[in-house]
């Protein structure tokens, strides 16, 4: 716990049975009280390592993409009765030892969300991300602060943190299934008020890191656009996009919403 919340660290998993050992045992024990991981339809044993280690673990029984994994996620920390929620992925791109930074962001009560950045320090490329990758992450984030009005250093972390409030207050059963979901949590998060705050992350890009490819990056580009347009054009009463709506759907905690097969810790 931090400051009497409750941390709970969750990863959407896919095919990470080689690295999801790594990534747990540097979760910091002593502030993280519950750990999380959804097997999103995975065709390797990482359901298996997981629960050997421990894991409270989900099992999607068919694939639902990257932001149906986060939303099953959220769910069951939530249900779990987590204060904090602090996303990692499975796949050791991102080094957990940082956690109790990006929880005490929100725990000190200073910010509502709290983001690791791969830009901030200048450390993106060194820890091997792909040139282009880096070119199209400076573009699409000098755009989108452009048109949500904003100064973050990058929207494209996988590294993340939220309050309870934020988790049932967002529309997020509104969000995509698949990796824009990141950038429409963002654009919800702005629109609705929320405190953004950014920690500066190390990044690891190996073999067994995981990836999307050239065409779906650029798919993802252009949903990440039209997530900020929307934005924008809802500000000046041109647009009433559901994702933006406080009257979207949210996340329900009933029991049998879980899409997923529970495995005890």
């Amino acid at each position: 716990m931090l400051n009497n919340k409750k941390i709970c660290v969750v990863m959407p998993g896919y095919n990470a049975e080689h690295t999801v050992q790594k990534t747990y045992e540097e979760i910091p024990k002593d502030i993280v009280d519950d750990v999380i991981l959804v097997d999103d339809g995975s065709s390797d044993r990482t359901a298996e390592v997981a629960r050997s280690l421990g894991v409270h673990t989900l099992v999607h029984p068919k694939n639902r993409g990257y932001g149906g994994n986060q939303k099953t996620c959220y769910t069951e920390a939530l249900r779990r009765g987590a204060d904090i929620v602090v996303m990692v992925h499975p796949d050791y791109q991102y080094t957990p030892k940082l956690i109790p930074a990006l929880a005490s962001c929100i725990s000190s009560g200073v910010y509502d969300v709290a983001l690791g950045s791969r830009i901030l320090g200048n450390t993106a490329l060194q820890g091997g991300m792909p040139l282009y990758k880096f070119v199209a992450n400076r573009f699409l984030t000098a755009v989108e602060n452009i048109l949500v009005e904003q100064k973050l250093s990058e929207y494209h972390t996988g590294y993340r943190a939220f309050s309870r409030e934020v988790l049932l207050t967002l529309p997020l059963e509104e969000n995509d299934d698949g990796f824009v979901f990141d950038n429409q949590m963002l654009v919800q998060a702005i629109h609705f008020g929320f405190r953004i705050g950014e920690v500066s992350c190390p990044t690891r890009y190996e073999d067994q890191s995981s990836s999307i490819g050239f065409m779906k990056s650029v798919r993802y580009g252009f949903g990440v656009l039209e997530a900020a347009a929307q934005l924008r054009l809802a500000r000046m009463g041109l647009a009433h996009p559901r994702f933006l709506s406080k009257n979207g759907r949210k996340l329900e905690l009933e029991p049998e919403r879980a899409p997923a097969t529970r495995e005890a810790m």
